[in-house]
Formats: C-alpha cells, sequence, structure tokens
C-alpha cells in the first residue's frame, strides 16, 4: 500500500468515470488531493454532468498518472471506490487539504472565491493498483480494502 499512496501523493490529476442520469458511461478530470486517511479530494460544481451524477451517489472507477510517459517507464494508479459530496467538518478539513496541495488557489482571489462555492467531494477507494513499468513490465501492486463479513 505504501508504494500506492507514495505514487498518488506524485500526481495532482485524476481521470474519473461514472454512470451519468441517463446510464450512460461517462469520464471526467479533476485535480485531486490525497488525505491522510488515503481518500481523493476533488471539487466540481454541482450543475456538471459529473456533479449531479456523483450526488446521486454511487461508485466510480478512477485512473492518477503522469502525462508523457513511455511505455518502458509506464507508471500509475488505477482505482475504484465511492464518490461522496463532503459537509461539515470532512469538508472543512478537505477544503485544507486542497489548499495545501494547490496553495496558489489561495493566492489567487478570483480562484479562492471560485473555491469557496464550490462541492468538495472525496473518493474513498476499497481497491487501488499501482502499475510500474520502471520494476519491469507489467508491473503491478494491489490493495483491496477489508471487507467484514457479520
Amino acid at each position: 500500500m505504501n508504494d500506492i499512496v507514495q505514487a498518488l501523493a506524485k500526481y495532482s490529476t485524476m481521470n474519473i468515470a461514472y454512470v451519468d442520469e441517463g446510464g450512460d458511461p461517462q469520464a471526467c478530470a479533476v485535480f485531486f488531493a490525497l488525505t491522510e486517511n488515503g481518500s481523493l479530494v476533488f471539487v466540481s460544481s454541482l450543475s456538471t454532468r459529473h456533479g449531479r451524477a456523483l450526488a446521486a451517489g454511487g461508485r466510480v472507477a478512477f485512473t492518477a498518472q503522469p502525462e508523457g510517459q513511455h511505455w518502458t517507464t509506464l507508471t500509475g494508479v488505477q482505482g475504484r471506490g465511492t464518490c461522496v459530496a463532503l459537509t461539515g467538518s470532512t469538508l472543512v478539513a478537505a477544503r485544507a487539504t486542497y489548499a495545501r496541495r494547490f496553495p496558489f488557489v489561495a493566492q489567487n482571489p478570483d480562484l479562492r472565491a471560485a473555491l469557496d462555492a464550490t462541492a468538495h467531494w472525496e473518493v474513498r477507494p476499497d481497491w487501488l493498483r499501482l502499475i510500474d513499468n520502471t520494476q519491469g513490465f507489467g508491473h503491478k501492486a494491489e490493495w483491496m480494502a477489508a471487507v467484514s463479513i457479520e
């Protein structure tokens, strides 16, 4: 898991796949910040197609990787989990995490106002796979959340 967290901490953009209101698969790219508990925080308006779809709750898939890679050094993270809009104390913590990751936002009054006015979301992964060809072609490391059986 440590290798996966270290990889995610290096990246700033993830692509999220979801199903929209009409049942069609969609994807979008968003800037994200990694939280201390391993979730991924991003911002997006509720008025966007993905904002409306995510507000309904549900599962998402995502990828995060650096741009401009060569196949022999390809590295990135694939994941699945749930996505939720944040409120209350989790929203306050998410805003702080996002501001630390992207400090230029707080320095620009227009960006700061936009950020304060938009929804903050959290992807809570339950499965992650690191792909890292620098450790050998096809190298993979996986993590899956523990499932409790009651």
